[in-house]
């Protein structure tokens, strides 16, 4: 019997086994079956996520008991404190997302370990916040942040509000990994343990927007703005006109996509990285001539904006929405006296470099980490301790930024606030935020940012794709489309290849990346997505103008594609 067979057997067999999920395991194709058994679904360093459904590669009610397991297991070797302290719960609208985060409250108090749950679903954002709150050991968030609806997941949290960095999460995932019958797991608790759980409610959302209103830096702008909002279904759709209410900015809401839908029925998807996410946030800003548009991924982490620019509306990538995003906040620092001593901003390896020139012209320091936000999270808690230096900004191209780390993870509720803002001030002085934008090409030179994703599916798929990466890693290119690299920087290997040298490439955990510096001021960075079956090819390319900067980026991306086709 081969594994995929015995699991599976073992599964449909299985007597504790969730009763939802017997039929769809009956009528399973053998492509199918493989799918969903082939593996065990990864807990890595940004927990887990992947499809919904029966088998140990999917999430379902036993894979996420099995990792609820593993992290009460480890709470329990942090000693008695870590349990007293508990556990903040958070989840979106996803399909069984909220079943399952009462399942893992149920789970943890059956093994004594405290949790707070909220009583309704709530941006991730907030669940960081409200770790923060309630002073826990740590945090749980059930969501699949962008991923399409077939999918959910689970996101762990430290004491600080930070997603687990490599070293706590590989503790975690040494007790998860140790749990050898996912099935054998339920989490009946006694009416006892029962009282280990507290609902939270809307104490911990007042205490969370007051902190999002201390972001303004000039909160009396003439708010003389039209805003077209859209929570895309997701959890941003209470919080985020809440606070637009509380600071008397003009929010039009897209009613059709602010119902909770796990569907996502009226949004071709709810990824703001996606065109399509703004389809109806167009029609609308159209129909009541929107100054901007503002749309939230379901968990609200991300964020993505269009602006009315000559008359058309033009979508911002996450690079140059951050971009404005530091060239306004600094500019008010400095203008108003408030920046601070040694700033610092971060943003990862695979952030465009307009952001970081932004930052320098006004005297700020720019350190990068890998992808994941939880990496700012851990340099954050570093300068906190140390106070060497001091917080600015924090962002990745993904469409995700903090203001104030009060929240250790992407939060867009505070991005859309500033973004407003900034829209408002700007407006005053007869500018947009596109202009903005072309004012920082000018000073700075044009970048085109893109990001091509190619979907790998399956066992054929994980294997293409390291595949990819290990083909560019014995066979380095020297030129790409002609144009020469002059430096080289892997950091699996944690090496810098410039000039024909090697030397170590320190300061970042060891990741499956690799980025290419070009002659011409542009680079290319490769690496598997964390968080879906994707290769993720990442571009920032420096031209002459804006249409050369296009051209270069479509001449180096066909020349990308045909290096790896190999």
């Amino acid at each position: 019997m081969s594994l995929v067979e015995e699991r599976y057997q073992k599964w449909i067999n299985h007597p504790n086994l969730d009763a939802r999920y017997k039929e769809p395991l009956a009528n399973m194709t053998p492509e199918e079956k493989n799918d969903a058994f082939y593996t065990t679904i990864e807990f890595g360093t940004a927990g887990m996520r992947g499809l919904l459904g029966p088998g140990t590669n999917r999430i379902n009610i036993h894979t996420i008991r099995k990792a609820t397991q593993g992290y009460a297991n480890y709470i329990k070797a942090n000693g008695e404190d870590a349990c007293k302290a508990g556990i903040a719960i958070g989840y979106d609208n996803r399909h069984m997302s909220r079943e399952l985060a009462f399942d893992c409250a149920d789970l943890l108090a059956k093994n004594n370990i405290r949790s707070f749950v909220y009583d309704s679903l709530r941006p991730t954002p907030m669940l960081s916040f409200a770790v923060r709150y309630n002073k826990c050991f740590g945090g749980i968030m059930i969501t699949a942040s962008h991923n399409p609806k077939e999918y959910n997941g689970y996101k762990l949290y430290d004491d600080k509000g930070c997603q687990l960095v490599p070293k706590l999460a590989d503790a975690v995932i040494k007790e998860v990994n140790a749990i050898e019958d996912e099935l054998a797991i339920d989490a009946n608790c006694t009416e006892e343990q029962k009282k280990l759980i507290t609902v939270m409610g809307d104490d911990v959302d007042q205490d969370y927007y007051k902190h999002v209103l201390s972001i303004q830096l000039n909160p009396d702008v003439k708010k003389d703005i039209k805003i077209v909002f859209s929570p895309e279904h997701g959890t941003a759709n209470i919080p985020v006109r809440d606070i637009f209410k509380l600071t008397g900015y003009n929010c039009i809401p897209v009613e059709e996509q602010c119902t909770p839908d796990p569907d996502y029925s009226n949004t071709p998807t709810p990824n703001p990285e996606q065109p399509g996410a703004y389809e109806m946030a167009l029609d609308y800003a159209k129909r009541y001539d929107a100054d901007i548009i503002l749309v939230c991924d379901p968990d609200a982490d991300r964020m993505g904006v269009g602006v009315k620019h000559n008359g058309e509306y033009v979508v911002l990538t996450g690079n140059q929405s951050g971009a404005v995003e530091i060239e306004y906040i600094c500019s008010q620092l400095k203008e108003k006296g408030l920046m601070p001593e040694h700033p610092v901003m971060f943003n990862t390896v695979v952030t465009s470099d307009l952001g970081e020139k932004v930052a320098a012209d006004y005297g700020v320091e720019t350190e990068k980490t890998l992808t994941g936000f939880k990496f700012i999270g851990e340099k954050v808690a570093k300068y906190e301790v140390s106070h060497e230096k001091n917080y600015v900004f924090g962002y990745e191209e993904s469409y995700g930024s903090l203001i104030k780390p009060f929240v250790r993870d992407k939060d867009a509720p505070q991005a859309l606030l500033m973004l407003a803002e900034a829209c408002s001030y700007y407006k005053e002085r007869g500018k947009d935020l596109v202009d903005v934008l072309n004012d920082l090409y000018d000073r700075h030179g044009t970048y085109e940012e893109s990001q091509v994703a190619i979907a790998l599916t399956g066992e054929a798929g994980a294997a293409r794709i390291k595949e990819i990466l290990a083909n560019l890693r014995a066979d380095a290119p020297k030129e790409i489309d002609g144009v020469k690299v002059v430096r080289s920087e892997d950091y699996q290997e944690c090496t810098i290849t410039e000039n024909g040298k090697v030397t170590p490439l320190t300061g970042f955990t060891k990741s499956n990346v690799l980025k290419y510096y070009l002659e011409d001021g542009s680079w290319i960075a490769v690496r598997p997505s964390g968080t879906e079956p994707k290769c993720k090819f990442y571009y920032c390319v420096k031209g002459t103008d804006k249409d050369d900067a296009h051209k270069k980026t479509l001449n180096f991306q066909k020349a990308m594609d045909a290096l790896t086709s190999k």
